[in-house]
């Protein structure tokens, strides 16, 4: 599954300000979809660390009209918000998915509004909003912690009411993450795996991966040249056992990925996992993209 970016925001790390007026935003759009996408995310509101929040009145008012016309193009949407006031709103214009980054802390009404609409929910591990999540980065063993972590984000959907094959969950790379923790995440992925969900991994253009590839100098390569990176963490995480990955740069993935699938989708070796509970059971951090 290949998730394409679209914020409709004037102040995402990556694309702010860009597809901020409806007519650019719906042809992004089409675009992220003619490329490979299989789905289109759209965001209203910036969660890089230190932003500020904006009202659902707004987020609303720049998301929905964008949605409803993809949606009415037969294009599947989901929606990046952790409010349930939005959810609901573009879930009724025709919204196929809530991609939450709070996974559901930000907002306790948001399982009502999954469970009532019978859609499929991203959980995202997350500990904070943007201007405290610098300050959450602490773990013991961030592979372990983070599956905990989630593990109680899904248990408390399942208790609300979600059924369990409308779960999926994501690491959140990037959210309360040092760029050592993304790393880690990446390395052992598959223990988030065995958590018995689909996985959702998103890597794309993130600042880890600019200081990863920085020049002599130590500047770190700028947010538009780290697509190659992209492209490999994602193939990387596929291989891993990743149900999808969310991406700015569609159609270099989609291709990356149908050349994995024609050698016969190799996997990586798999590391010992920490237990499989199924389906029922600024220096230092990193950017968290949207």
């Amino acid at each position: 599954m290949v998730m394409g970016v679209l914020n409709v925001t004037p102040d995402s790390f990556s694309d702010g300000g860009r597809y901020a007026d409806l007519d650019a935003a719906v042809a992004h759009g089409v675009r992220l979809r003619a490329a490979g996408a299989d789905l289109i995310d759209v965001g209203g509101e910036s969660t890089r660390p230190g932003a500020d929040r904006v009202d659902a009145e707004t987020e609303i008012a720049r998301v929905l009209p964008v949605i409803r016309e993809l949606s009415a193009a037969g294009i599947p949407v989901s929606i990046d918000t952790s409010r349930a006031r939005v959810a609901e709103a573009v879930l009724a214009v025709g919204a196929d998915v809530v991609n939450d980054v709070s996974g559901g802390l930000a907002d306790p009404d948001m399982a009502r509004v999954v469970r009532d609409a019978g859609c499929p929910w991203v959980l995202m591990h997350w500990r904070g909003h943007s201007r405290e999540m610098r300050d959450l980065a602490r773990y013991t063993d961030v592979v372990a912690d983070v599956r905990a972590e989630l593990s109680r984000r899904v248990d408390e959907a399942l208790a609300a009411g979600v059924a369990a094959d409308r779960i999926i969950v994501d690491p959140g790379l990037g959210f309360a993450k040092t760029a050592a923790h993304n790393w880690e995440l990446s390395a052992r992925l598959p223990e988030l795996v065995d958590l018995g969900f689909p996985l959702l991994f998103g890597s794309s253009r993130k600042s880890y991966l600019g200081r990863l590839l920085a020049d002599p100098d130590g500047n770190p390569r700028p947010t538009a040249e780290r697509e190659a990176a992209t492209v490999a963490t994602s193939v990387l995480a596929v291989a891993a056992g990743a149900w999808g990955v969310r991406v700015h740069d569609v159609r270099a993935t989609a291709d990356a990925l149908a050349v994995w699938r024609a050698t016969g989708r190799p996997r990586l070796a798999r590391p010992a996992a920490a237990g499989n509970r199924g389906p029922t059971g600024r220096s230092s951090t990193d950017e968290g993209d949207r």
